[in-house]
């Protein structure tokens, strides 16, 4: 190497201050360009020696490991290892590392120190470390890698001249004999478990609150432990939603079933006393008696981001999403989704991949969002058994619930692989994330969340869904069926009749004139079809006061079989039934095809995914 100028590469995980490093080190004497063949960015500079000397610095992308899941990742493992075409591989390798966030950073580490190539860690943003009453030792660190270590802060020009001083020892020494280095565990969590190890021996003293958090989240991030323990924490929220909510659904109900009587008896028999018990009260009433279902499951949502707890679940669900193509940026839109999938696909708008954004947006719908629950629990309520099962206090409904979230998240994956590898295809990228600390939730900051979103509810109630409502009234209502004729008012309608032509195409499923009546008015909201199916049995009811008094899940309890209310719910999984949602992609996506294809495949999922558990109940004696 006498008289060629080296070159050294800076690599390390994104968010290590790298590029504050390299601009530090080269200042103006940088070019930016592309490596052949791909379009990730080349960063190359000049630097010097302590004696005058030249060096050349390469940038490299940041890196999680030396398996890559990105273009990024590919370029910066072919480079160490010499593999990238364009670029000689470096004399040596300046590993920056986040001082603050050591055990993680320590992986990419292990597996470079591994290639064997002369190596400095710079061991950067010590300051913020510090702040945060973390001490760490250098040199215990460096006994504990068998590379040099040297404490940096890049964006204040601390440390540079040793930094340099330690790359010329470590060429130096490279050439005069041969070293050798222990490759890394095999295995993540093998390297992972190395890698807190060093850390920890590194470590001279941290604040209380740190060591807490640690030993916390080395359980909650664990890939197994922490797995469980977010499922079991799903399985609890769903389990509250039918026993805590109970009592004042029951009470909503008896209440909009006290007004429909008071307005019966202090209005005559006109259409404007139909609109109101039939279509307002019995249609929007209907949907209103959820409220506390849709409001428990806020509270537990509301508490986990409070906690700290949701960024950990989200880096939980990272390598799972990594697996069928998507992006840990998509985490957060699709935890969005399950409040409601408008904002969730306007979030999308933070990933930077267009293929990944893409394929988050068209996947967004299969997130169960909160219009779902009131379809899902009047159904849930009426034909699933309320028992524990097995003995155990875990309820039956609430584990019908759980399944169906599940379900729908399974189902996003699975058409994230597939979209990912046909018509979105491309590769994931990883992104760092920082681990907020642990606090109490603050009361009233839950308070005001729950209330929002209680306002958010009734407010959609007293506007889509009433006045959806009011036109699916009239539909029922007109034309007057004859005295003498045979059929209900229900059939003889608009609507009835509209709904007997679409029951020819869903009848294979298991849906009956009910169901098919309620899916047309369901496009505009989910909830719909809840007032859909209350308006429909209230206008059957006529002045029956046995009918009147009969809940609407006891209705359809003696007009369905088991068979058709499973396929109902399946349906709902998949069906894309919200115009505001295809509105939105149809925005985010400036077209109308990705919404267009979007529908088709999900109405195809939802259509097979009922006829399968139709015929598969029929097949198990419960049609």
């Amino acid at each position: 190497m006498t008289g060629a100028i080296p070159t050294i590469a800076l690599a390390g995980n994104p968010n290590a201050g790298k590029s504050s490093l390299f601009n530090a080190l080269t200042g103006a004497r940088q070019k930016i360009a592309n490596y052949p063949g791909v379009t990730v960015e080349r960063k190359a500079g000049h630097a010097s020696f302590a004696d005058g000397r030249p060096l050349s610095l390469i940038d490299l992308p940041g890196s999680y490991s030396l398996t890559p899941s990105s273009p990024d990742e590919a370029v910066t493992r072919d480079v160490v290892l010499g593999q990238q075409a364009g670029q000689k591989r470096p004399d040596a390798i300046v590993i920056v590392v986040d001082a603050a966030n050591l055990d993680n950073h320590l992986c990419f580490a292990l597996e470079l120190i591994a290639l064997g190539l002369p190596t400095v860690v710079a061991l950067n943003m010590l300051d913020l470390a510090e702040r945060d009453g973390l001490t760490l030792d250098a040199e215990r660190l460096a006994g504990e890698l068998g590379v040099p270590v040297v404490p940096t802060v890049a964006v204040r020009r601390r440390g540079l001249s040793e930094l340099l001083a330690a790359i010329d020892q470590e060429i130096l020494v490279h050439q005069l004999e041969t070293h050798t280095h222990a490759a890394p565990p095999p295995g993540d969590v093998a390297l992972h478990r190395r890698a807190r190890a060093i850390a920890r021996a590194a470590t001279l003293s941290e604040t209380p609150v740190r060591r807490w958090t640690q030993r916390v989240d080395a359980v909650l991030l664990h890939p197994v432990a922490g797995f469980l323990i977010l499922l079991a924490l799903m399985f609890v929220m769903f389990q509250a939603v039918y026993a805590a909510a109970e009592a004042p659904a029951d009470l909503l109900e008896s209440g909009v079933g006290l007004l429909q009587q008071w307005v019966v008896g202090a209005m005559p028999d006109t259409i404007l006393r139909g609109l109101i018990v039939e279509g307002l009260l019995a249609g929007v009433g209907a949907v209103v008696v959820f409220l506390p279902q849709i409001l428990i499951l806020f509270l537990f949502i509301l508490l986990l981001e409070a906690s700290g707890y949701m960024t950990r679940a989200a880096f939980l669900m990272d390598g799972l999403m990594a697996k069928v193509g998507l992006s840990g940026r998509g985490f957060i839109p699709l935890l969005s989704s399950f409040a409601c999938a408008v904002p969730g696909i306007m979030a999308t708008r933070a990933i930077p991949d267009a293929k990944d954004r893409l394929t988050t947006i068209l996947i967004a719908p299969l997130m169960t969002c909160s219009a779902r629950l009131p379809v899902y629990a009047l159904i849930i309520a009426a034909f699933i058994p309320d028992r524990a099962v097995g003995g155990s206090p875990v309820g039956l409904q609430g584990l019908v619930l759980f399944g169906l979230y599940v379900s729908g998240i399974v189902g996003a994956l699975v058409v994230a692989f597939v979209l990912r590898r046909t018509v979105a295809r491309g590769n994931s990228a990883s992104f760092m994330m920082e681990m907020p600390r642990y606090q109490m939730p603050r009361l009233r900051d839950i308070a005001i969340g729950l209330w929002q979103r209680a306002w958010i509810f009734l407010r959609r109630a007293g506007t889509i869904i009433a006045m959806t409502t009011v036109i699916l009234w009239l539909l029922l209502s007109f034309p007057k069926a004859p005295a003498d004729s045979d059929m209900r008012q229900v059939d003889y309608s608009i609507a009835g009749r509209i709904a007997s032509g679409l029951e020819v195409a869903v009848k294979p499923i298991g849906f009956n004139h009910d169901i098919a009546l309620a899916l047309i008015p369901a496009m505009a909201a989910r909830e719909v079809a809840v007032s859909a199916l209350a308006t429909a049995n209230a206008i059957d009811a006529g002045d029956d006061e046995e009918a009147m008094s009969q809940s609407l899940g006891e209705r359809l309890q003696g007009r369905w079989s088991l068979a058709t209310a499973l396929a109902f719910l399946a349906w709902f999984v998949f069906a894309p039934q919200c115009i505001s949602t295809i509105a939105i992609t149809r925005r985010e996506t400036n077209g109308w095809k990705w919404p267009m294809f979007m529908v088709g495949y999900l109405f195809l999922l939802a259509y097979a995914a009922a006829g399968i558990t139709y015929w598969t109940a029929v097949a198990f004696g419960l049609g």
